[in-house]
């Protein structure tokens, strides 16, 4: 298969360090692409999408299942073991979360697992369409019918997540897979992209798959860049 891909990692302009992290791998003669969001102090938040990024992949290019979506599950559970383990070695570490995108493109086939509150995108026939579901406060509010899109957007929770990996030993995660088309595009980013970059503003800046690299962190920036934000564009050509 014939792909494109590029990444972006930025500390933003309110930050004093990147908690973000990101890895993007052939294997397989696949692409293997993980963006994580790192929560915690002193540092906690760093180590902890690190690690994760780091497990995942190992994990993932090293296991024998047949089954992407399930080495994906196992993948991502062992991440969320080893954040665990981590936070219980130092009181530096302790509340030490991240959340996840994972997701694997093969032949014609995406397999993707996600975990908190940042995204999965897929741009097929220059339309935009959101993959996940936030695990945030705001979502399931939106979902119980007690909060409008609109409200969310401003909601003073707005950045709590009601799930990460380090949160829970029994980790929930979302798993998906589907059917993937000649010159599509999927679109991993950290809430530092989504909190200021609205999904009809995302849409016409990925149809332009040269300009991304450079259009979207001079727009998030040019509206404060009040977190870290971080992306992975991948373009299927064949």
């Amino acid at each position: 298969m014939d792909y494109k891909y590029f990444s972006v990692s930025n500390i933003g302009l309110k930050r004093v360090d990147n908690q973000d992290s990101f890895g993007i791998y052939e294997i397989d003669g696949g692409i293997l692409a993980i963006v994580c969001d790192g929560l915690g102090g002193n540092k906690a938040g760093d180590i902890a999408s690190k690690l994760s990024v780091g497990i995942v992949y190992e994990y993932f290019n090293s296991s024998l299942q047949v089954d992407y979506l399930e080495r994906i599950k196992s993948a991502i559970k062992e991440a969320n073991s080893c954040v665990i383990q981590k936070a219980s070695l130092s009181d530096d570490f302790k509340g030490m979360a991240t959340t996840i995108e994972v997701l694997f493109l093969l032949n014609n086939t995406a397999y993707y697992g996600h975990v908190g509150d940042s995204r999965m995108y897929i741009l097929q026939n220059r339309k935009l369409k959101q993959l996940t579901k936030d695990h945030s406060l705001v979502q399931k509010l939106i979902d119980e019918g007690l909060l409008s899109v609109y409200e969310a957007e401003n909601h003073p929770n707005k950045n709590i997540i009601m799930r990460a990996l380090g949160d829970n030993p029994e980790i929930e995660i979302d798993l998906g897979k589907m059917n993937t088309t000649v010159n599509c595009l999927f679109f991993l980013c950290t809430d530092g992209v989504t909190t200021v970059i609205k999904d009809y503003e995302l849409e016409e800046i990925l149809i332009n798959l040269e300009s991304i690299k450079e259009t979207l962190p001079e727009m998030i920036n040019q509206r404060g860049a009040p977190d870290n934000f971080t992306f992975v564009a991948i373009e299927k050509n064949k």
